[in-house]
């Protein structure tokens, strides 16, 4: 039998990972952001090379934890200013 040595882009499992680790870690926007935003630049690039699904579902999961992490921290703040009588 023959071995292919190969190489084998990993962007497109490691888009998806990092777009899982951000929708699950979005109330911690320090660990969220940047997972969410390079889960977006790594889904965009393999699946416009490769066509790779699974590219862009990693893209898809890191748009959904990134917007869900600035949709929890913008809510927080306008709480806050709400509580403290609005900005005057």
């Amino acid at each position: 039998m023959k071995e292919k040595n190969e190489e084998r882009p990993v962007s497109h499992i490691l888009a998806l990972v990092l777009g899982i680790i951000s929708a699950c870690t979005t109330f911690f926007w320090y660990i969220s952001l940047p997972c969410g935003i390079t889960s977006i630049i790594l889904g965009v690039n393999t699946y416009k090379k490769m066509g790779s699904k699974m590219g862009l579902a990693g893209m898809i999961t890191g748009i959904i934890g990134v917007a869900f992490t600035l949709l929890i921290y913008i809510m927080f703040f306008i709480i806050l200013i709400l509580q403290n009588g609005g900005l005057y």
